[in-house]
């Protein structure tokens, strides 16, 4: 008896087993495919959010870097309008009472 049902179990493995695997496969396949579509959906999603964060930060660094650019070329003016030679008389003139000597006024000394 045992052996005509490991004949019976064997027939009905051969007939049946392809299908019944591809059966059983579908659920696992489509539910894997469902997990992989999950996750590079969640990836992508992921991905565009810290484009568009590095992108602020890109575009904010920029603005910083025009500013610090505009600033840069207001110190140059004004450093080369302190270092003039008329700026510098001129504040001689007006803060320390200097002015440039009369032709009378000077001495020359000889060695």
């Amino acid at each position: 008896m045992s052996m005509d049902r490991i004949e019976r179990w064997v027939a009905i493995l051969r007939t049946e087993w392809p299908f019944r695997l591809r059966i059983r496969l579908w659920p696992l396949v489509i539910s894997v495919l469902f997990l992989l579509c999950m996750v590079t959906g969640l990836a992508v999603v992921t991905t565009t959010h810290m484009t568009r964060m590095q992108f602020a930060q890109l575009q904010q660094l920029e603005q910083e870097k025009n500013q610090l650019q505009t600033e840069w070329g207001q110190l140059l003016l004004e450093e080369g309008a302190w270092s003039t030679p008329a700026r510098i008389e001129q504040i001689a003139t007006e803060r320390l009472d200097m002015r440039i000597p009369d032709v009378n006024d000077v001495e020359v000394i000889r060695p």
